[in-house]
This record gives structure tokens, C-alpha cells and sequence, in this order.
């Protein structure tokens, strides 16, 4: 095996960390948001993501300070474009996930052959985030 590269693993979790939180306000906000006759069901998906993503955003945390890391304060940026549409906010949704799955990916990259542990929990998280893009994906196909 090879030796982990603490400080790019501690600048990718930290990335990650910042995308996850900034994804519990995101999904905060959308559930706010929805209006019309589906408004429940996908207010319940949008408060459960809010949710995963704080789980994601802890998980993280705690890798962080495991090696000796320390967890940012900070969120990602999230840009407030005004429109609440069912279908703006899903296709807002999905680039956040695909911004994801971009970053558990690079850590993957990172961590590969120099520690199982990430390395297993990057698969893992890839594949929750690729079960996200395909969901919001299959939700947007009735606006296409």
C-alpha cells in the first residue's frame, strides 16, 4: 500500500463536508418551497435529503478528525436563483449531486491503495450519489 496523502484527503473531506452542509440548507430551503398537488411527497424527499446530507456532512467529520484533520465551519456556496418551480428545483438538485458524486470520486482517486477505510466509505458514498442523480433524474423526465 501507499501512503495517504493527509493533506489532499483533509482538503477533499473538508470539500465534501462544506457540500453536504451546504446541502442540508438547500434541501431545507426546497422543501419550503414546493408548491402545487405533489407538494407533500416531495417535500418529504427533499426533507429526507436534508437529512441524509447532515448523516453524510457527520460521517465526513468524523474521517476528518480520525486523521487528524479539522472539520471546516463552512458551507459550499449556494446560489439563490428565485426560482421554485418543481422542476427548477429538481434540476438545481441534480447538479448539486452530481457536484457530489465529482468530489466522493476525487477522494476515492485519492485514497485508492493507501487506505481501505476511505477508500470503502468513497465506494459506498459514490454509490448513494449515483442512486441520487438517477432518482432526480427519473423525477425530472416528466418536464422534459
Amino acid at each position: 500500500m501507499q501512503e495517504l496523502d493527509h493533506t489532499k484527503t483533509i482538503d477533499l473531506l473538508n470539500s465534501i463536508m462544506e457540500c453536504e452542509l451546504a446541502g442540508v440548507v438547500r434541501y431545507t430551503h426546497y422543501s419550503l418551497m414546493v408548491t402545487g398537488p405533489y407538494r407533500i411527497p416531495i417535500v418529504d424527499f427533499f426533507k429526507a435529503q436534508a437529512t441524509e446530507s447532515l448523516l453524510h456532512a457527520q460521517q465526513v467529520g468524523e474521517i476528518l478528525t480520525g486523521i487528524e484533520g479539522h472539520p471546516s465551519l463552512r458551507i459550499s456556496p449556494i446560489e439563490e436563483t428565485y426560482k421554485h418551480s418543481i422542476k427548477d428545483i429538481l434540476a438545481e438538485s441534480l447538479v448539486h449531486e452530481k457536484k457530489a458524486l465529482e468530489l466522493y470520486k476525487d477522494l476515492l482517486e485519492t485514497v485508492s491503495n493507501a487506505s481501505i477505510y476511505i477508500e470503502e466509505f468513497a465506494r459506498n458514498m459514490i454509490g448513494q450519489e449515483e442512486m441520487h442523480n438517477l432518482e432526480l433524474k427519473k423525477m425530472l423526465r416528466d418536464f422534459s
